[in-house]
């Protein structure tokens, strides 16, 4: 990383906290709601993922790469899911080190009674506050930023 000492013009810095203020205010609206479902961001995530399988099932290794996720993070996430009976943990046999996560029935019952709401608020604090250009260009926009 280059640290020339570049240090960010006005417009650059409103710019950055204006992005930091909307995620964060945003971040914490939706975080809210999931929590009165029942389900904090993270198992939401996972849940996800695990829907997402077409047999409702992922590598654990699998499952920390489409979360972006340390795989030591997404064992704890797991295991803390498991003790509430929403995830199931199985050994791979032919892999010592592997693991399966396999959603339960409470774990759909419990994302598909957050998913509603939680898509409702989606849309309201973000999706439909952007016309179809402004969807577009953002899109545009935020693949530019993914490294």
């Amino acid at each position: 990383m280059n640290h020339d000492g570049r240090w960010l013009r006005s417009d650059e810095e409103a710019l950055w906290r204006a992005w930091l203020g909307v995620h964060a205010r945003q971040h914490v609206v939706i975080a809210r709601d999931l929590k009165a479902s029942g389900l904090s961001e993270p198992d939401f995530e996972v849940l996800v993922h695990l829907t997402d399988a077409p047999d409702g099932q992922r590598r654990l290794s699998e499952l920390a790469a489409g979360l972006q996720w340390e795989r030591s993070r997404v064992s704890h996430q797991v295991t803390r899911m498991a003790k509430r009976g929403l995830v199931e943990r199985h050994d791979v046999a032919e892999d010592a080190r592997g693991a399966r996560v396999v959603i339960t029935r409470e774990g759909r019952a419990a994302i598909e009674k957050a998913a509603p709401p939680h898509v409702a608020r989606v849309r309201e604090v973000f999706i439909d506050r952007l016309d179809a250009a402004d969807r577009v260009d953002l899109a545009r926009i935020l693949r530019k930023l993914v490294p």
